[in-house]
């Protein structure tokens, strides 16, 4: 048995997500590359509250934010959502630079083009070159192209719910009569690895399909070990941590120019956990340094990237009728007030930048940075950058 740490395990399952959905497609991991060229990352994450946050009791819970990433970013204090604030509907809102008022658990697809669109139609980038990979439940596949004819799933971006793979093997092993609560966690160890080989699978918001899978021994062999660790050891990594060794995978194999990445762990605020929702905003201040640092790391990425980091919304007051933290849907400033912050090649100098913005300015913002044409856009692009 190989001697695996949790993270080691779940960035071996990362691995795995990714190489399962290139063998079926038949990519050489070189294809989709561009050596030059710029690169975008949007993080989101879920719902912080101002207080939690960049506030004076909100410090502890984002120090590599506020320590190592603030002083060399261009930070908008005052950024607004005045959509809805339901997670379907702000992210297709950021990723389409249109508030969109859709159902909230993505059944219909944003109703305006998103970004991903856009990019791969004028700049006839490959399906790789675009990427939505997400730890929220409520969002689908729906997310990754509108409902307009001239654009569509043809022009979308790839949509990967990493989570979603143990999960479904959970519910699968379930439904096959096995026992998967937490004393005999090894029922769900060969629906795990059953996965691996399966040709069509659709749980991640992708399908599979084509000849059979293209592991080769070894890295099967690696993976169906760090597989039966992971049951053995009763300590799962977060969801937003496995999310994140994903959309390092793709990194490194991929290289996409637009890249958006949504972190969800503080959402077990709506179960009531205070702390633990504290503990997932942590994770994600953890895991945005991690991803500057990789950034920096990768020489895809290095000196050509920009990175967005932002919350999709506050959440509601203490003391409120929705039960304050638990959720985000007052129509206050607690919910809608947000901030967002900016690293790397587009930031003309660290800055904090107090105009009150909207997150639509978001989408013309990137356009500009990959000068797109021809977009219709309500919103105007952030100040304080190169565009």
């Amino acid at each position: 048995m190989m001697d695996l740490t949790r993270r080691d395990v779940m960035k071996a399952v990362a691995a795995v997500v990714v190489e399962q959905w290139a063998g079926a497609r038949h990519l050489a991991f070189g294809d989709g590359r561009r050596g030059a060229g710029r690169k975008v990352i949007v993080v989101t994450c879920g719902g912080m509250r101002r207080e939690d946050t960049f506030a004076e009791d909100g410090f502890a819970n984002i120090p590599h934010i506020c320590g190592d990433l603030l002083p060399r970013a261009a930070f908008y204090p005052f950024v607004r959502n005045d959509g809805v604030t339901s997670h379907y509907n702000t992210i297709s809102s950021i990723l389409s630079g249109n508030w969109q008022r859709l159902d909230d658990w993505g059944k219909s697809r944003p109703a305006s083009p998103t970004l991903f669109e856009y990019l791969r139609k004028q700049m006839r980038l490959k399906a790789e070159q675009a990427w939505l990979i997400s730890s929220n439940k409520a969002l689908t596949s729906q997310i990754g192209a509108s409902a307009l004819r001239d654009f569509g799933p043809s022009y979308g971006a790839n949509v990967i719910f990493p989570k979603q793979l143990l999960i479904n093997a959970v519910v699968r092993a379930a439904a096959e009569g096995h026992a998967v609560h937490g004393t005999d966690r090894s029922a769900v160890q060969p629906e795990l690895e059953a996965m691996l080989n399966r040709d069509n699978y659709d749980g991640l918001g992708w399908s599979i399909s084509g000849d059979a899978s293209s592991l080769d021994t070894p890295t099967l062999g690696v993976m169906q070990n760090a597989i039966e660790d992971l049951i053995r050891t009763n300590s799962p990594v977060t969801g937003d941590e496995f999310t994140f060794l994903v959309s390092s995978e793709v990194m490194r194999r991929f290289a996409p120019s637009f890249l958006t990445i949504t972190f969800s762990d503080m959402e077990v605020a709506h179960f009531g956990s205070y702390s633990l929702h504290l503990g997932g905003i942590r994770t994600t201040d953890r895991l945005v340094f991690e991803l500057w640092n990789l950034v920096q790391e990768l020489p895809e990425y290095k000196d050509k990237t920009t990175l967005f980091v932002l919350p999709e919304f506050g959440r509601d007051l203490d003391g409120s009728t929705t039960n304050g933290f638990f959720n985000h849907r007052q129509n206050s400033e607690s919910t809608r007030s947000t901030w967002m912050l900016c690293l790397g090649d587009a930031v003309r100098t660290a800055q904090t930048i107090e105009n009150p913005i909207l997150q639509t300015d978001l989408c013309p913002t990137i356009a500009g940075l990959f000068e797109l044409k021809k977009m219709d856009l309500p919103g105007k692009p952030l100040p304080g950058l190169w565009l």
